[in-house]
């Protein structure tokens, strides 16, 4: 009997356990019961490397909010993001949206640099001023290529030699 007692508690600790992760990962956004209070902004990037649905959002390295929505506009062949922000965080009409990098190898999220203006972005507004991401393989790429010769080298040198003449 005490057997099964004791295979019962393990059971419900292993439980209580997994309950205890899930509510630590959805980051207690379960606990309140309703919507969370936040809102909502747009803009649309050339290229949105690296993030994905659920990527940060961060100001001042601080996060913010969270990326909601991911989609390709197909008449400007620009990635359109929606994403979230915590109410009482209130950010200029002149402000810059940038996909950063946490580092070489780190992780790509949402950027807002803040602007100067007097004026606030309103929910369902979109940021004008964006910067996709920057792909590290192509600048390696440009930087491995960068040596050879790109055909500007070749006439400035026969100016120069022209000139000489």
């Amino acid at each position: 009997m005490t057997g099964r007692i004791s295979e019962i508690l393990a059971g419900a600790g292993v439980l209580a356990a997994a309950a205890g992760f899930l509510v630590y990962a959805s980051g207690g956004e379960g606990l309140s019961g309703g919507a969370r209070d936040s809102y909502e902004l747009k803009a649309s990037f050339r290229s949105v490397e690296g993030v994905t649905v659920g990527t940060d959002v961060r100001m001042a390295g601080v996060k913010v909010g969270t990326i909601t929505s991911l989609a390709l506009n197909p008449q400007t062949f620009f990635a359109d993001a929606r994403f979230s922000v915590k109410d009482g965080i209130v950010i200029p009409d002149d402000s810059t949206a940038v996909i950063a990098s946490e580092g070489l190898l780190g992780g790509a999220f949402l950027e807002i640099l803040p602007g100067g203006s007097p004026v606030d972005l309103e929910p369902g507004a979109e940021v004008e001023d964006t910067q996709g991401a920057v792909s590290v393989i192509s600048l390696m790429m440009k930087f491995a290529g960068g040596g050879s010769d790109n055909g500007s080298g070749g006439a400035a040198n026969g100016a120069a030699e022209g000139g000489t003449q």
